[in-house]
């Protein structure tokens, strides 16, 4: 297999992203091969440094040269089409389905919007996925459960959420080994009379769709209450979500230990190991990448702060992703996804 990776994506980026994926490279099959794309002599310097000998590991380290880069500030479209050869334009150009060296998966911590659009450019849509989205595995304390999208669609309508619950679904079973995965759609109660027409259609086609656990709506709450396994939702909706949640958790965390600190410096010492594990479980940094889904191919975003671990858990989690054969089950559920009409919706009972 080769899987590339956006070497100069990211905050922490070249350094975390490189010591991340030589760290893969211990991990991986003797077959296989990583495809760096990036500032070819940062890149072979580092290469140098860390002397990965061309007839060692190094031999299964690929460089593609890139002469420019996608800033985080970046307008993502006009950046994807002036800046053919960014790290992330050339990534997602050797991830098309014709390329002649192509690559099986990329992964990038660099800007969200130019991956999708670059991914959208040039790996192309699945047959029957009208808009991809991006699923993030978010630790709760019932356990990680899947959130789509979170930033590839901020404007969707009722066939793109009704998309999203099929392949959050797909994503659930084949990624997280949940056997029946409960998916519910975001809204602001549970109601069944709450929400805006085109959330009531997406409802409706969700009922439909074969062969899916879909248990109607679910409030923020809920969410971190372990009500559903899937939850679909909008991009800004989702996007937001997910970094308060980070924030919230981050802040919890240090506000407990500095209390416990100073209230009796013993027993911070002794709840320490008990805190570092608890904070594992819920650190993003173990899932390493939330998969673009609906692409014809395989394409993993990683938080922009993302480090070694990150970048070392993502490229493990991307062979996962393209030995699971996900991209078939998904385009195959979708074909028989109908659209309601919104008279039908409104005459409901």
């Amino acid at each position: 297999m080769r899987i590339g990776v956006d070497v100069m994506g990211g905050d922490n980026a070249p350094d975390e992203i490189l010591k991340g994926a030589y760290a893969a490279l211990s991990k991986l099959p003797s077959e296989d091969t990583l495809v760096l794309f990036g500032n070819g002599d940062i890149i072979e310097e580092s290469i140098r440094d860390r002397s990965l000998s061309k007839n060692g590991p190094g031999a299964r380290i690929e460089v593609v040269h890139c002469s420019e880069m996608i800033e985080m500030t970046d307008p993502p479209v006009e950046a994807v089409r002036s800046k053919r050869d960014s790290s992330i334009s050339r990534a997602a150009e050797y991830a098309g389905p014709k390329h002649p060296n192509r690559i099986d998966a990329w992964i990038s911590a660099g800007n969200t919007g130019a991956c999708v659009t670059a991914s959208q450019m040039y790996m192309r849509r699945l047959p029957n996925v009208i808009r991809p989205g991006i699923a993030v595995t978010v630790p709760t304390f019932a356990g990680p459960i899947v959130l789509i999208d979170v930033g590839a669609n901020i404007e969707p309508k009722p066939i793109h959420l009704a998309q999203y619950g099929v392949m959050g679904d797909a994503y659930a079973r084949g990624i997280l080994g949940i056997k029946n995965p409960r998916v519910a759609l975001m809204n602001v109660g549970g109601e069944a009379q709450k929400g805006t027409l085109e959330t009531k259609m997406a409802r409706d086609m969700l009922r439909n769709a074969e062969g899916l656990n879909f248990i109607g709506y679910v409030e923020g709450r809920g969410v971190f209450d372990g009500d559903a396994d899937v939850v679909i939702t909008d991009g800004v909706v989702g996007n937001v979500m997910i970094k308060l949640a980070e924030g919230l958790s981050k802040g919890l965390f240090q506000a407990i230990a500095q209390q416990v600190l100073e209230t009796d410096p013993e027993l911070a010492i002794r709840l320490e190991p008990v805190v570092k594990a608890i904070y594992a479980k819920h650190d993003y940094h173990e899932y390493g990448g939330a998969p673009l889904l609906g692409v014809n191919g395989t394409c993993l975003i990683s938080h922009g702060s993302s480090v070694a671990r990150t970048m070392n858990n993502a490229i493990l989690r991307a062979r996962q992703f393209v030995l699971s054969g996900l991209n078939d089950i998904i385009n195959t559920r979708l074909e028989a996804i109908q659209e309601p009409s919104p008279t039908q919706v409104l005459h409901e009972k």
